[in-house]
């Protein structure tokens, strides 16, 4: 049992590098976007929601899950896109 804990929890410091890394876009494309009202593009939320639980699906673990998943890492991710791009126009 040990064993799989580690193995989680150096899983879960790669995932966090990798939201990590995610997030670096979103303050990337608050840079780009001319404009704070398309920093909410509900069209790309539902594909990228989408395409996580397609994904899953193909990996063989629970889509409804992944797709809660990324309704939270989504809105989370519009949330700290908006509070960048106003820091950068302020």
């Amino acid at each position: 049992m040990q064993e799989v804990r580690e193995g989680v929890d150096a899983l879960d410091r790669e995932l966090v590098a990798l939201l990590a890394k995610r997030f670096g876009f979103m303050r990337a494309a608050a840079r780009i976007k001319p404009e704070r009202g398309t920093v909410r593009d509900e069209a790309r939320k539902a594909a990228v929601i989408a395409a996580a639980v397609a994904e899953a699906e193909t990996q063989g673990i629970p889509g409804p899950v992944v797709a809660d998943m990324w309704e939270r890492l989504v809105e989370g991710s519009i949330a700290y896109e908006l509070v960048e791009w106003d820091q950068l126009r302020a």
